[in-house]
């Protein structure tokens, strides 16, 4: 509403009509904050003005995004003393009048800004201040995608650079996911008959976009159960022949995770339902999409979103075929049980100075890893996206990216002893890589 009249003209029950609201509430929020200050008629009788309607939507719909009465009160209050009028924001959550660019303090970029620099110092009363911010100045959506999800995706870019540490990385995560679990202990009741199974596979610890994804669809209608982080391929099967849910949906982030979540998939493609799948690792290595019998949600979470409604209200017969991997089976086995050799002869290596100890251990845990889950996905050469993570973590440590060279030549040279001819399909990717990469490798 435009400019709302402050004229006294509505009474309690005009009120609790329009704002759905308890009597006994508003009462106690005049008592408590003096927020509205409705006048009194000849006869002692509240009467409300079209604003102090207004007002009481706003306070209701600060709560629905997640704040306190009182934080919200607070908020009004702080707005008012800097000479603006609360009301005089849009629909979408954006104030009229207001140029949203990077040297405005109120940008949902600045913020996003702020709250990044309070998480990496551990400021949780800082960041949860701006974020009380946000969604008085923006939609929740907005502020759930544009604040926490980028802010999000930019911290776990700068620990992939070894730029931001671990605890950090938690601390942030941790406090955006708690306010999304209060904004979903907000959402209304499901108006939807069908229900989305939402989770992790096992390997998979970061939680957030499952529970971004859980928030919008309570948001709209849809009845959710979210199974959280890191579940075994069984357990996904049991809950889904239990609860026969619509349409099942699983995030990765990472090579190994996207593994897991194939072997959930390829599990449940006898069930019949629906299979939707997304994450980081879909974008990063989109040539994994074919190696999932499910269906992908987009790069980002609105077109997830509109997938995910489509699949609801539209369901498929079928899944299209995906790729075997069958073929690499026996490798895989192999690998595994020679695995401790490998390394230890690459620890021999590096005792005669070839190698540098300094990331050794934690290179040979994420390319193996990584390797298995390549070849569980049907193609060795979905590893190659990751060799960037092991140069990116060499420059962290202060050392030339070019040892990933000689890394890998020792990697490579290892697995010929051991393997063979058998080993070429690794091998063969090795050699592509420092091939392509001879120049830089000098």
């Amino acid at each position: 509403m435009n400019n709302p009249d402050r004229a006294p003209l509505y009474n309690l029950s005009a009120v609790l009509r329009e704002t759905g609201l308890k009597a006994d509430l508003i009462r106690a929020w005049e008592r408590r904050y003096q927020l509205p200050r409705p006048q009194r008629s000849s006869g002692g009788h509240r009467l409300y003005s079209a604003y102090d309607i207004e007002t009481l939507k706003w306070l209701k719909a600060k709560q629905a995004e997640g704040l306190s009465i009182s934080s919200a009160v607070e908020l009004w209050r702080s707005i008012i003393e800097d000479g603006r009028d609360p009301l005089s924001f849009s629909s979408t959550g954006i104030p009229r009048n207001m140029s949203v660019v990077d040297d405005n303090a109120n940008s949902l970029e600045a913020l996003r800004r702020r709250w990044l620099d309070a998480c990496m110092r551990f400021n949780s009363t800082e960041a949860e201040e701006v974020l009380n911010r946000a969604f008085t100045l923006y939609a929740l959506e907005a502020v759930c995608i544009g604040l926490l999800q980028k802010g999000l995706n930019e911290i776990g870019s700068g620990w992939y650079a070894d730029k931001v540490s671990v605890q950090q990385e938690h601390f942030a995560s941790s406090l955006a996911n708690r306010r999304l679990d209060t904004l979903m202990s907000l959402a209304p009741l499901p108006s939807h008959r069908q229900t989305v199974l939402l989770g992790c596979p096992a390997g998979e610890w970061h939680t957030f976009p499952v529970l971004l994804l859980d928030l919008l669809l309570r948001r709209r209608g849809w009845k959710v159960v979210n199974l959280g982080a890191d579940i075994p391929v069984d357990r996904v099967v049991t809950t889904t022949l239990s609860i026969n849910p619509d349409l099942v949906v699983m995030t990765a982030q990472t090579i190994v995770s996207a593994a897991s979540l194939n072997e959930v998939f390829s599990a449940l493609r006898a069930s019949g339902k629906p299979l939707a799948y997304g994450g980081l690792i879909f974008n990063r290595v989109p040539g994994i999409r074919a190696r999932i019998p499910g269906y992908f949600l987009g790069e980002s979470i609105e077109e997830g979103i509109t997938t995910i409604e489509t699949l609801l209200r539209n369901p498929a017969a079928a899944l299209a075929p995906v790729a075997s991997s069958a073929g690499y089976l026996d490798l895989i086995q192999r690998f595994q049980e020679k695995r401790v050799a490998v390394e230890l002869q690459l620890n021999q290596i590096a005792n005669k100075g070839a190698l540098p100890f300094d990331f050794l251990n934690e290179a040979n845990a994420y390319f193996g890893n990584g390797l298995i889950a390549a070849l569980k996905l049907g193609d060795p050469g979905f590893i190659r996206a990751d060799l960037v993570w092991i140069g990116n973590m060499l420059t962290a440590r202060n050392l030339p990216s070019s040892m990933l060279f000689p890394y890998l030549s020792a990697f490579r040279d290892v697995l010929l002893e051991h393997f063979g001819q058998e080993g070429q399909p690794i091998t063969d990717i090795i050699d592509s890589y420092l091939s392509e990469n001879h120049t830089a490798g000098q």
